[in-house]
């Protein structure tokens, strides 16, 4: 009987017959399977695998697969209750509690069930990623002379000189680190930069991600606000004097999640104030290369502009790219820079070189700009596309802002609106959405959301999931 090529299927089918033999019984063998199914032999020896990871089959290489046996005994529950007491006594004297709160992470790196649509997605939908170009770009780095062997610690010297020109000004590939990811650079710079129980100055609203990594490093995130001008350097120069912090965490382009850009008029006047207070400016600069077609000339990074060391630069080409392409570049000035790099190295050790290669073989390939060109005027599309159907369908959501780049736009709910709520009313109806408070370290102005226009499949999808928004907040509005 012919039988579905997936691997799922087929594991499923094999799942239902295995009480046809007895334990330690062998299985037909490959070919057979092949043979019976009209399946590929990947798709069989897959479909074992999943069946040996379920702990149903043993595979014996060269002898085949066989029935696995019963567990003889259970393993015995045991009693962890003892953690709760140990975790709270080592924390006893910290003066942030070091608990680490993942929610406002897990809701933008969450699958959403099946038939929800994704407006909380902190990713591009596959549609938008260059995977022909990623793969192709994994091949030729696989064939690459030593691609196996260990890199050096910093990182391969020519992806470290590709990253200082993207960052620009006089940065220089010695003063870059590769690192495995954003989220990875900023939790190393916030260690370097700040001993547990300091304050550290965040933009509010910011993204939740840096907050829990603040947290966790047992640090004190302090609010600045922001306006569609980036963050107002009068409250920043009160919080450092208030404060005595010596961290500041910016975006200064495209932030997350408001999209605002920093002016040209503050830039100069952040790192002034920065220097002035002996402080940092950890600039996240995550966002860069998702730019819309209709932005114009982008503002050079603040690390471009700062000779004297204020600014600890952190970029990715995972936004751009694929959630699993994590490569990203840590770059200092001064003696920070050694800090830097000895708590990557004890944290991580390197990226992988195979990874970094593959990332080196993209960047220079002819389809990189192509890439950057499709994705810059579909991200464009589907802005317009979201923004117009919440006019037309949601008006009493604010939208005070308009960006031209990132993926995303933040929206103010009427006053009273219960943020839970609401996300559950359009769970509900079939959309998830990602509510504002996480994005705040203290109490919130207001109800906020933040919509991804990026993680769905296409402007279809975005209607759709207004229409649905729209019964949410009908519901509880």
């Amino acid at each position: 009987m012919q039988q579905s090529s997936s691997v799922k299927d087929l594991a499923e089918h094999l799942r239902r017959e295995l009480d046809r033999y007895s334990p330690g019984g062998k299985l037909p063998s490959s070919r057979a399977l092949v043979e019976r199914f009209h399946v590929s032999p990947v798709t069989v020896s897959r479909a074992l695998a999943q069946l040996a990871a379920e702990g149903l089959v043993v595979t014996r290489p060269g002898a085949g697969a066989f029935r696995a046996r019963p567990r003889t005994t259970e393993a015995p529950t045991g009693d962890t209750s003892w953690q709760e007491v140990a975790l709270s006594a080592d924390g006893a004297a910290d003066l942030v509690p070091r608990t680490v709160d993942a929610s406002g992470v897990t809701v933008s790196l969450a699958v959403p069930p099946p038939g929800v649509l994704e407006f909380s997605g902190g990713y591009p939908h596959p549609s938008l990623q260059p995977e022909r170009a990623m793969a192709a770009a994994l091949a030729r780095a696989g064939r690459r002379p030593g691609v196996w062997q260990r890199p050096p610690l910093e990182g391969l010297p020519e992806l470290r000189e590709w990253f200082a020109r993207e960052i620009g000004g006089a940065a220089t590939a010695a003063e870059v680190l590769i690192a495995a990811g954003g989220q990875s650079a900023l939790a190393t710079a916030l260690r370097a930069l700040a001993p547990p129980g300091a304050p550290v100055l965040v933009e509010s609203p910011t993204y939740p991600g840096m907050l829990a990594l603040a947290r966790a490093a047992g640090l004190r995130p302090v609010p600045v606000p922001i306006d569609p001008d980036g963050v107002r350097p009068d409250l920043l120069s009160d919080a450092f004097r208030a404060t005595g912090a010596r961290v500041f965490v910016c975006q200064p382009l495209f932030q997350n999640p408001t999209g605002a850009v920093l002016a040209a008029g503050r830039r100069a006047e952040v790192l002034r104030i920065a220097r002035a207070a002996g402080a940092f400016v950890i600039e996240d600069d995550y966002v860069r290369r998702l730019v819309h077609a209709d932005a114009g000339p982008l503002p050079r990074t603040l690390a471009a502009d700062d000779p004297d060391g204020v600014v600890v630069h952190v970029c990715s080409l995972t936004k751009a790219t694929s959630p699993s392409f994590r490569v990203a570049a840590l770059a200092a000035r001064g003696p920070v820079l050694e800090r830097l790099r000895a708590i990557q190295v004890v944290d991580s050790f390197f990226v992988p070189r195979p990874l970094q290669e593959a990332a080196l073989e993209l960047v220079g390939s002819s389809a990189w700009p192509r890439h950057l060109r499709a994705l810059s005027a579909e991200l464009k599309t589907r802005r317009d596309t979201m923004t117009t159907e919440l006019a037309r369908h949601l008006p009493e959501l604010a939208l005070p802002h308009i960006p031209s780049g990132g993926y995303h736009l933040w929206l103010r709910l009427p006053d009273g609106t219960e943020e839970t709520a609401l996300t559950a009313a359009a769970l509900r109806a079939g959309v998830a959405l990602t509510p504002g408070r996480p994005y705040f370290s203290a109490e919130p102005p207001a109800a906020h959301l933040r919509l991804s226009f990026a993680a769905v499949a296409g402007t279809r999808e975005i209607t759709e999931g207004v229409r649905r928004l729209r019964a949410a907040c009908d519901e509880v509005l």
